[in-house]
């Protein structure tokens, strides 16, 4: 008479397959097949020895599936909630009053600095894309926003000083404005 656990080794190449059916993955199916085996040690008083062990280890493979199938189904879902409750886009409106002199201020340094400043950083373009448009490279691209940017720094903290230096958030520039009005 055959002990289980030597029946379990006789079958040993059977069950990835058996499990990947179930998961469609081989490393998956191979690590659950793992985890089924410690189960059987784990509960080996469970099984009947009238019954033979082979059956009795498919059930515990297809329980072991069944269980990563919820466990990934549970972590998908509160991966997806974490995300939808981290991804907070503002909309354009939110994005452009950030301080009401952005638009003025913006309008203030050369063309070109005003262009990439809106393309790259208002519009999210990337960079390549904003040189291929312009026909420059995309280091003229990156030195040009760099500067841009720096040109709008001075403008801003030159414009809106101490508001600027808080990074123009709650704006009093557009509150003073519309007092004077």
């Amino acid at each position: 008479m055959t002990k289980p656990l030597d029946e379990l080794l006789v079958h040993r190449k059977e069950f990835p397959a058996f499990v990947k059916r179930r998961v469609s993955d081989d490393g998956l199916a191979e690590d659950i097949v793992q985890t089924a085996y410690l189960r059987a040690f784990e509960h080996h008083d469970d099984f009947d020895p009238g019954e033979s062990a082979v059956s009795w280890f498919y059930r515990l493979l297809r329980d072991a599936a069944i269980d990563n199938c919820r466990h990934r189904s549970v972590k998908d879902k509160a991966l997806e909630a974490l995300a939808c409750e981290m991804e907070i886009t503002p909309t354009r409106e939110q994005e452009l009053d950030i301080c009401s002199c952005l638009q003025r201020v913006l309008n203030d340094p050369k063309p070109d600095y005003a262009e990439s400043i809106r393309a790259i950083d208002l519009e999210d373009q990337p960079v390549q894309d904003f040189a291929a448009r312009n026909g420059i490279s995309a280091s003229d691209a990156s030195v040009r926003v760099h500067l841009a940017r720096a040109a709008l720094r001075n403008n801003l903290l030159r414009t809106c000083s101490s508001c600027a230096e808080k990074g123009c958030l709650n704006c009093t520039c557009k509150k003073s404005k519309q007092t004077q009005a």
